[in-house]
């Protein structure tokens, strides 16, 4: 999971897909860190991707980075905890200025049962479980 993280970080934005209705939605994420052995990731409550996710929580994320890139499915889960919410703002400071930990739109979900594949040119594909 170290690994995964440290691409994502690498990438600096990744790309998450989730689904409404029979539509694929797509759009650029950069949040991806680990508390209390989970990869976690970060949004608001009032903005449609967080309403696609609760209604299937069913994601995949893939990021691309030096001709290297990475498949991540799996499922997220909300965590609510005020202290994994001050761990994503204080790794990531420049979400305060939008975000609190205690305010009612601050959103960290972390992966379950996630799967990610490391591909590149040429190269066979290798995958990490999680």
């Amino acid at each position: 999971m170290q690994e995964v993280q440290e691409f994502l970080k690498k990438c600096g934005t990744y790309y998450l897909a989730t689904v409404e209705g029979d539509q694929p939605r797509v759009r650029p994420f950069g949040t991806a860190e680990i508390f209390e052995g989970k990869l976690y990731i970060q949004t608001g409550k009032v903005k449609e991707v967080s309403k696609q996710i609760q209604k299937n929580p069913k994601v995949e994320i893939c990021g691309f980075h030096n001709g290297t890139w990475v498949r991540i499915a799996g499922t997220l889960v909300r965590d609510d905890r005020i202290e994994a919410k001050e761990d994503m703002l204080e790794k990531n400071p420049g979400l305060k200025r939008m975000y609190s930990a205690t305010d009612d739109n601050t959103e960290v979900l972390y992966f379950e049962n996630a799967t990610a594949t490391f591909y590149s040119f040429g190269g066979e594909p290798r995958t990490v479980t999680f």
